[in-house]
């Protein structure tokens, strides 16, 4: 009996430290990131604003990569994370699996992108709070097992970036709690001072269909053949939105976009976007009409096919050179611009993490038995 009682007390002792860990902020929030080999890549860009945030906000964030020589800077073969991302996110905390001297305990999380659910896996008898970070709802099933579940690996809670993918990822997880923290756009990303110059930038998810675009315009719009395409992958961010504000188009080709981020980028520095629709059409690119039925939202030019796309690209340069581009285009790309800030993005990452620790305070307190620390290791194959 005696041992017992001395069982409990231990037990309650573990109970309360863990609960004043999480109200003091005392804990680690450990996401893991892709290493891009300096590639810019928007998903590991709004990691590490989560990150930043987190931080900035008193936590104990970091990036958990894979090996110790994640690409921060740059060198002879080409650019770092700071050079496309800026010094500051490089100089975030960063914390590699190879060194083997990560420890976690209950009143820690570790953040896991989708696609990893081998990491899931590996990591699912490790005694802290498990949260799948899901940005591309095309990546949720790559890699996850058939049958398979992420609540069989001990994650419970999903970060997602938009009402209409967690409604897509409850549909599939259906015990799995969803928060949503939409994407911020920088300030900087804004019109340039002067007049807009006869360039396109595109951006398309597959290699090679940019030079497809242009070759499909110029064939069919061959006046128009001292017109520019510009291509801004990789390029770095800062540059990226100078060149986008400058442009007169912006052309956009992703059919598995969650988000959208690339036109609102472009809407926020007032260039018309002629783009793809999504398979999963983006809140901002829907309105409801006077009987209330859902309906695409005309702040862009939105298509189904890239078969046409080369024409339209041409009718749009027509009414550019006249000065005469529609008027209710331009009135609803100014009602879109501004719905995404990076201060809306910091409220939101603010009260979804308070709001995961509160919840989990609550279910610690409850709980008869905590599991002691355990060393974390992570071989990902």
């Amino acid at each position: 009996m005696a041992e017992e009682v001395q069982k409990q007390e231990v037990q309650k002792e573990q109970i309360e430290d863990v609960i004043k860990k999480l109200d003091n902020k005392d804990f680690g929030l450990y996401f893991f990131t892709l290493d891009t080999r300096g590639n810019a890549t928007a998903g590991v860009a709004n990691i590490y604003e989560h990150v930043k945030v987190l931080n900035e906000l008193g936590y104990k964030a970091y990036i958990l990569h894979e090996k110790n020589d994640y690409k921060l800077y740059g060198d002879q073969e080409g650019m770092g994370l700071a050079d496309w991302l800026g010094a500051e996110y490089a100089e975030l905390p960063h914390l590699s699996i190879e060194s083997q001297q990560l420890n976690v305990g209950p009143q820690d999380y570790i953040i896991i992108p989708e696609i990893f659910s081998n990491v899931m896996d590996q990591v699912k008898q490790f005694p802290c709070k498990k949260v799948v970070f899901s940005q591309s709802y095309d990546y949720l099933l790559e890699l996850l097992p058939l049958g398979r579940r992420w609540t069989d690996y001990g994650f419970t809670d999903v970060i997602t970036t938009s009402s209409k993918q967690a409604r897509y990822i409850k549909s599939l997880f259906p015990s799995v709690t969803n928060h949503v923290v939409p994407v911020g756009i920088p300030s900087f990303f804004t019109d340039s001072d002067k007049p807009k110059i006869p360039v396109i930038s595109i951006v398309a998810r597959e290699q090679g269909q940019a030079a497809k675009i242009a070759k499909m315009f110029y064939l069919q719009n061959p006046l128009y053949k001292w017109v520019t395409f510009k291509e801004l992958r990789g390029l770095p961010r800062q540059q990226f939105a100078e060149e986008l504000g400058k442009s007169c188009l912006a052309v956009w080709v992703d059919a598995s976009a969650g988000f959208g981020t690339f036109p609102l980028e472009a809407i926020e520095c007032n260039t018309p976007v002629i783009g793809i629709m999504p398979n999963m059409i983006p809140e901002w690119m829907e309105e409801r009409d006077a009987n209330g039925n859902t309906k695409i939202k005309n702040n862009g030019v939105w298509t189904n096919t890239t078969l046409n796309l080369g024409e339209l690209i041409g009718t749009y340069f027509k009414v550019w050179l006249d000065d005469a581009v529609p008027t209710d285009l331009l009135e609803n790309m100014a009602d879109t611009r501004g719905k995404y800030t990076m201060s809306e993005q910091r409220n939101s990452i603010e009260k979804t993490y308070a709001k995961l620790v509160e919840t989990d305070k609550a279910m610690i307190d409850n709980t008869n038995s905590i599991v002691g620390n355990t060393p974390l290791k992570i071989f990902v194959g």
